[in-house]
Parts: structure tokens; sequence; C-alpha cells
């Protein structure tokens, strides 16, 4: 079974409002896409100029070349603004991959099965770990350089969108497990950083990654990967 469902573009241009109309959001699982969902319009747009002056550094220097000062440059406003909109550097990069997750979150909520409803619950997990494979895959030196220590990046409201999702999915197939847990140590599975060991260090395809995750699923599940 293919799971070619959701192909993310690489930093795609950051539209003027941080909650761009038509895409859905994971607010009925209680958590926004974005820790700044209520900036006022001309802060939205402020903060829309600075992450699209910050892609192009990444466009044309890869995430290294990311800094407050050369964003602030770029965007030619002073290096304070960047600082008070995204706090740090790692702020900044998340706030760029932030874009690309609501994304996958639209994906998630309103796309075509299987990643989007109507498949089966194991089908849909299955089509999520290789959504976010690849995505991870296609921006992994951003993803890397953005980052923080592990509690900064679990408690980001995108990590919890997406491991809610995944909770909600198990409880459907094991009600019985502990899924938050379960779900916890799935997304483990899918962390940029192991992603890159394996592909860069290991030399591992990413459809090896990909065949691991339909497997995990399936044993974790207990469904098989043709039936669902």
């Amino acid at each position: 079974m293919l799971y070619a469902v959701f192909m993310p573009s690489s930093l795609p241009h950051l539209p003027a409002s941080p909650d761009p109309a038509g895409v859905p959001q994971l607010l009925e699982i209680g958590f926004a896409a974005d820790d700044v969902p209520f900036l006022r319009a001309d802060a939205a747009r402020n903060r829309a100029r600075l992450l699209e002056a910050a892609g192009r550094l990444v466009a044309e220097h890869g995430a290294a070349g990311v800094t407050m000062e050369a964003v602030a440059v770029a965007a030619s406003v002073g290096k304070g603004t960047v600082f008070r909109r995204f706090g740090d550097r790692t702020g900044l990069l998340t706030a760029l991959l932030d874009h690309t997750t609501k994304q996958l979150q639209g994906a998630l909520l309103g796309g075509p099965p299987p990643l989007g409803p109507g498949a089966p619950a194991a089908d849909r997990l299955r089509a999520f770990g290789v959504a976010v494979l690849r995505w991870s895959a296609e921006q992994l030196d951003l993803h890397l350089a953005a980052q923080p220590e592990p509690e900064r990046r679990l408690a980001h409201p995108s990590h919890r969108v997406l491991a809610t999702h995944v909770t909600i999915l198990l409880r459907e197939l094991v009600p019985e497990a502990d899924c938050a847990l379960q779900a916890q140590a799935l997304m483990g599975y899918l962390d940029p950083a192991l992603i890159h060991y394996l592909t860069k260090t290991c030399e591992m395809p990413l459809e090896r990654l990909e065949a691991g995750w339909i497997d995990l699923v399936s044993r974790v599940t207990g469904t098989d990967p043709v039936t669902g």
C-alpha cells in the first residue's frame, strides 16, 4: 500500500496572516499550531515579513546563515524587533517550521485519506508517519537547527498537536494501552535527529525508514498493513 499523501513544499511563501483562511487547525483537540494566534494586524504583517526574510536566508545560505542580526538586516528592521518577536534564534527557526506544520495539520483534518479523515485508524497512523518522515527529510537542516532543548521541544504546540493526533488514533486501535505514552514513543521514531543519523551517518534510504514505520505501527496496533 502506498502512503504518498503529503508532500510539503520547501520553505513556502509565508502568508501575511499567521492564520491563513481556509487552513484548518487542530483546535478541536485543544492546541493551536501557532503560539501567537492573536496578533494585531500590523504585528502579524511584521512577523510575516521577518519570517519571509528568514526563509530567503535559509534558501540562500542554509539554516546556519540565519542569525537574528542577518534577519534584521534582510528585513530592514532593528535587531531588537526580531528578538521581541521571536525571543531567540531557536524561536525564529521554529516559527519557520510552524508554517509547514500547519500544512500538515490541514492535511490531517481535511485532506484526502489515508492521511485525512475517512480511512481506518491504522492506515491513517501509517500515512501520518510516512508524511512526517518526508516532511522532516525535506527540511532536515532547518529541523535540526530549530531543535531546542528536549523539554522546550516536546512542550511546543506543534509537537503536542501531532502527538495528540497519534494518541487519538491509538485510542481507537488499542484502547487498553497507555496511548499517551505510546504516542510519545512513536513520535521518537520521527525525531529529526534520528532521521539525520539514520539517513546521513548510517546511509539508510528514506524508504527503509518508511517501511520500518509501517511495520512498527502494525506491531504496536496488531493490524495488518495490507488489510488495515
